[in-house]
């Protein structure tokens, strides 16, 4: 049963009716009457459209009991009052000067009942029946805006969702066409940065709340008139009207973008973020909201893969791109299938004597009809597809096996370098793919080297320990590859069970004439060696360079000087030549 209906019958509250009579006697007759009856109200009797509109929007009412007959005042009056009020309130006639013929017609014009003046023990019923009337109404009516709700706002962010942002953009278009005006405006997607790392770091409770963040920063700096919607995951859709300049339209983009400057908070803990945004102008990207947020989607996509952090304006070369994007990558689906991978091998050479001590496995894919092709043309894609953890893997497993050929075949303690990307490596599972690997193939673990990137390392150092402590109890060597590239502090390198520095090629480029470049490769040096760690340049072509890298005491070098990457079967002329 209902609220209302308890409140009635079993005298929990009072009913609130408001009484529309000129007489005071009549409505303090009402209470009493009802009152023996076991029915108490509360009552404001008004007798004027203007009090009666004043008392609907004040409080809320029950039941509403309308004399018919009233000097400048009548039921049918009363009850337009109602109406346009908008509320939902059992409207009774209790009057005794009125025909059947009018009470009928009244019924006719939105009259719930008419009760004749002194009939109350009709009129009990008839409160009851009104009550439980306009309850089963309003339970309609909460059931139908919850499903409205659901169909149209985000659970999450309560921020309107894909649908509705699409319908208001519909809406939107086909209302310029009917005004015969031309549109302008913008879609633009709003993607945040690497947002996997924080639910794989902090857990889903902890990405929903920051997701949360996000959508109350921005609603609180656009505009009213523009649309702010979660599109679903980390990607929020924004809808700009009325403005077709480039310029203003970037204003609101960069705006977004330095809404991420100021950390987002979660239990104490600071989190920054970065956002990158696609744009898609109407009507010059599109004259449909899919066909815009197809473009959106293109254009961000552009800006993740130069790093993020940065918009771009939709421009009709992309399309050619990511068709060839997305050619390419159900070719790299296949590839991981069909064994197209292939692992080419650059020596790693041992400063002292010259002696090639270890090979860095590079992966290259043999496409069926582009020919070899280098990481940098596959690489961004498997890891904006996901595909780089298996794509990692497969690498794990053929470099471990062929390092063990080496063993083999003679050249006990050759070490070979793995690279791990920063997707692989947040994933615990790296730890059963490296035993997995090594057990396979039979290849020492102290002879594999897993580089890991020094940004990866950086982005989460606490949860970059414990992964490298569980590969070093496993016997694996870890290296920072690109070193110098993502301003570790000495205290982050003292705290991470590390074993080499490589250091960057950047860096080793001009080390043999630029001053600047000599003395950062030094400091690197000196720090690894007070850190007990190792040294790798990377990038040595010269022997300007070797020379002024070995005279630093760099550990081994790495560059086209002692050889390029080459297939396996070629990597045994190298272990011959390079000493000499």
């Amino acid at each position: 049963m209902d609220r209302m209906d308890e409140r009635l019958l079993r005298q929990e509250g009072p009913v609130r009716v408001l009484i529309v009579d000129d007489s005071d006697d009549d409505a303090f007759l009402v209470r009493a009457e009802l009152g023996r009856r076991g029915v108490r109200i509360d009552y404001r009797r008004v007798d004027c459209e203007l009090d009666m509109a004043a008392a609907l929007s004040a409080d809320g009412w029950d039941v509403i009991l309308a004399d018919h007959d009233m000097p400048g005042f009548d039921s049918l009056a009363a009850l337009e009052v109602l109406k346009r009020s908008g509320q939902d309130v059992p409207f009774i006639i209790h009057s005794g000067q009125i025909s059947d013929r009018q009470a009928v017609s009244a019924m006719y014009e939105g009259v719930d009942d008419f009760i004749a003046k002194g009939d109350y023990e009709r009129l009990v019923p008839v409160i009851e029946r009104e009550l439980r009337g306009v309850s089963a109404r309003r339970a309609v009516r909460t059931a139908d805006n919850r499903i409205r709700e659901l169909v149209n706002f985000d659970g999450l962010s309560a921020l309107p969702n894909h649908h509705l942002f699409c319908s208001k953009v519909t809406d939107w278009l086909g209302d310029c066409r009917q005004r015969g005006r031309a549109p302008v405006g913008a879609v633009f997607v709003v993607d945040v940065d690497r947002f996997m790392r924080v639910n794989a770091s902090f857990g889903y409770e902890v990405g929903s709340a920051i997701l949360r963040q996000v959508g109350e920063r921005l609603a609180q700096g656009l505009a009213p008139e523009v649309t702010l919607a979660r599109l679903g995951g980390d990607k929020f859709g924004v809808f700009l009207p009325g403005v077709g300049d480039p310029a203003q339209i970037e204003v609101t983009a960069r705006w977004i973008l330095t809404a991420f400057e100021q950390p987002f908070l979660k239990d104490k803990v600071e989190l920054f973020l970065t956002a990158s945004i696609g744009i898609a102008m109407v009507p010059r990207d599109g004259d449909s909201v899919y066909t815009l947020l197809m473009n959106a989607e293109t254009a961000v996509a552009q800006t993740k893969r130069k790093g993020g952090k940065g918009l771009r304006f939709f421009d009709r070369t992309m399309n050619t791109a990511s068709v060839e994007r997305l050619a390419l990558e159900a070719d790299l689906r296949h590839a991981l299938v069909r064994n197209e991978l292939r692992l080419f091998y650059q020596p790693l050479v041992r400063a002292a004597d010259g002696a090639v001590v270890g090979a860095e496995a590079l992966v290259r894919w043999q496409h069926p009809q582009q020919g070899l092709l280098t990481p940098d043309r596959f690489i961004p894609l498997a890891d904006e597809t996901g595909l780089i953890s298996e794509i990692g893997s497969q690498v794990l497993f053929e470099a471990c096996r062929q390092g063990k050929v080496w063993h083999d075949i003679g050249h006990v303690g050759f070490r070979v370098s793995v690279n791990v990307s920063a997707v692989q490596f947040g994933q615990p599972r790296l730890l059963e793919t490296v035993s997995e690997a090594l057990n396979a193939s039979g290849f020492p673990p102290a002879c594999l080297t897993l580089e890991i990137t020094e940004s990866s390392l950086m982005s989460d150092v606490e949860s970059a320990a414990g992964m490298l402590r569980a590969l070093k109890n496993m016997g694996v060597q870890v290296a920072v590859d690109d070193f110098g590239t993502g301003y570790s502090s000495l205290s982050y390198l003292k705290r991470l069970p590390i074993d080499v520095i490589k250091i960057d090629k950047s860096f080793v480029r001009d080390v043999s004439h630029d001053e600047e470049d000599a003395a950062i490769v030094r400091a690197i040096i000196v720090l690894a060696r007070s850190l007990h760690l190792a040294t790798v340049a990377e990038g040595v072509e010269t022997r300007e360079q070797e020379v002024m890298l070995r005279d630093e005491r760099c550990d081994s070098f790495q560059g086209f000087r002692y050889g390029r990457p080459v297939p396996p079967e070629a990597f045994p002329f190298l272990l011959q030549g390079v000493a000499d």
